[in-house]
C-alpha cells in the first residue's frame, strides 16, 4: 500500500511517521508514505505557489501549473505500481470521511492525497485531477495535512499485523456500524465504583451480551443516526431490537 502526499508542509508528517502502534507499518514499508513538497515544482526563483483570486476577495489561491506538475511526477514514479491511484483532496465540500470509507481504502493499494492551504486550489485542478473530496466534519482547518494525518492513521490501524490483537479494530466504534461499549480495567473497584459484575464473571455468552446492550444503549442515546443506518442495513438482530424496545418503553 502505497500513499503519496502532496503538502507545502512536509515537515508535519515526520514526527508521526515515527511514534506510536503504527509506526512499525511506516518503518518496514508495509505502507509506503511518500511526501511531494509542492514547492520544489513551482517554476519561478521565490517557489511560489499561490496567487490572489480573480474577483478580488481575501485570502489566495493555490495555483494550478505547480499541483500538475507534482501530481504527474507522482504518477511518473508509481507508473509501475498503481498507476491509477485515486487523487483525494481534503476540503469542507468533501463527503465526511467514515469508517466504511476507511475499510475501503486500507483494502485498496493507496491513494494521493492533496492537502490544500490559503483559501483553496483552483477550481480547475479539481475539476481536472480530483476523483474524491473528502471532509473530516463541518468545520475549517489551516490545510489538509491534518486530515491527511487522520486517515492515514485511520487506514494503517487496519492493515494486518499493525495493532497487538488482530481483533482490536473489529470491535472499534463504528466498526459494526454502532459505538463501542465501555471497557473497564484494574482496580476492580475505584472509591465505591466497581467493575460491573458481568464482566468479572468469566461467562463469555453473557459478556458478549452486556457489551452489545451497552453498544445498542449508548448509540441509540447519542447517536440515533447510526441506528437508524444499522437497522435499515440489517445489522440489527431480534435480540436487539427487543432490548431497544425495553430501554425506550
Amino acid at each position: 500500500m502505497r500513499f503519496d502526499i502532496v503538502t507545502l508542509f512536509p515537515e508535519l508528517f515526520d514526527p508521526f511517521l515515527k511514534v506510536g502502534v503504527t509506526r512499525r507499518a511506516y518503518t518496514t514499508g508495509q505502507v509506503d508514505v511518500r511526501l511531494w513538497p509542492l514547492r520544489d515544482h513551482a517554476d519561478n526563483p521565490y517557489r511560489r505557489v499561490d496567487d490572489r483570486a480573480y474577483g478580488g476577495g481575501p485570502g489566495m489561491v493555490m495555483l494550478v501549473e505547480p499541483l500538475e506538475r507534482a501530481l504527474a511526477a507522482i504518477r511518473a514514479d508509481r507508473a509501475d505500481q498503481a498507476p491509477s491511484a485515486p487523487v483525494i483532496l481534503f476540503s469542507p465540500a468533501g463527503a465526511p470521511l467514515t469508517q466504511s470509507r476507511v475499510q475501503t481504502l486500507a483494502a485498496s493499494p493507496g491513494a494521493i492525497l492533496v492537502c490544500g492551504r490559503y483559501e483553496g486550489l483552483d477550481q480547475r485542478f479539481i475539476d481536472r485531477h480530483v476523483d474524491e473530496e473528502v471532509s473530516l466534519g463541518d468545520f475549517v482547518l489551516s490545510g489538509g495535512e491534518l486530515p491527511a494525518l487522520t486517515l492515514l492513521d485511520a487506514v494503517t490501524r487496519l492493515q494486518p499485523g499493525v495493532l497487538n490483537a488482530a481483533a482490536s479494530h473489529e470491535q472499534d466504534s463504528f466498526s459494526d456500524g454502532l459505538l463501542d461499549c465501555p471497557h473497564y480495567s484494574r482496580p476492580e473497584t475505584l472509591g465505591g465504583d466497581t467493575v460491573p459484575a458481568v464482566l468479572l464473571s468469566g461467562h463469555h455468552a453473557q459478556i458478549a451480551r452486556w457489551r452489545r446492550e451497552r453498544q445498542l444503549a449508548l448509540t441509540a442515546r447519542r447517536r440515533p443516526d447510526l441506528l437508524a443506518t444499522a437497522r435499515a442495513a440489517g445489522r440489527l438482530s431480534r435480540a436487539d431490537e427487543q432490548y431497544l424496545r425495553e430501554i425506550t418503553l
